[in-house]
C-alpha cells in the first residue's frame, strides 16, 4: 500500500474568554472534499516535518506558524493509501488566515471539537488534542 506522509498544524489560540481554541478547516479539494481536518500537507523531500509545516501553512492560509512540540504521529489506512501524519502544536506568528484551499474554517473551543465531521485520520487525534487544551494555557 502506498505511504504517505503529511505533517499537520494543531493552531491555537484564545477566545476573548481567555478559552483555549483550535483552528480547524473544511477540505476543499479531492475525494475526502468536505470533511474538517487539521491544516498541512505533504512532507517533500529534503524537508523536515516542521520546514513542511510552515511552508504548507504558508501556502495554504498565507500566514506564518512558529511549529511547537509533537503531539503525535497518527497512522491511518484509508482505502487506497496508507497515511503517516505528524501533529503538532502551533501558533500564529503573522498573518491572518486567509483560506486559499479550504471552503470553511472555524475556531473551535475544546467543547466544540465534536460540532464538526472531522476526516477519519484527524478522529483519532481529536481525544488527545481535547485533553491537552484543558492542560495549555
Amino acid at each position: 500500500m502506498k505511504v504517505i506522509r503529511v505533517v499537520a498544524a494543531v493552531i491555537k489560540a484564545a477566545n476573548e474568554q481567555g478559552e483555549p481554541m483550535i483552528f480547524a478547516t473544511q477540505r476543499g479539494y479531492g475525494d475526502l472534499k468536505g470533511g474538517w481536518e487539521f491544516p498541512g500537507g505533504k512532507i517533500e523531500e529534503g524537508e523536515t516535518p516542521k520546514e513542511a509545516l510552515k511552508r504548507e501553512i504558508m501556502e495554504e492560509l498565507d500566514t506564518e506558524i512558529k511549529v511547537g512540540k509533537l503531539i503525535d504521529t497518527i497512522e491511518y489506512d484509508y482505502p487506497t493509501f496508507h497515511l503517516s501524519m505528524d501533529c503538532f502544536w502551533c501558533e500564529i506568528v503573522k498573518g491572518e488566515l486567509v483560506l486559499k484551499e479550504h471552503e470553511a474554517a472555524r475556531w473551535l473551543t475544546r467543547e466544540q471539537l465534536g460540532e464538526v465531521e472531522w476526516l477519519p485520520a484527524d478522529v483519532t487525534l481529536i481525544e488527545k488534542v481535547g485533553d491537552e487544551m484543558i492542560q495549555q494555557p
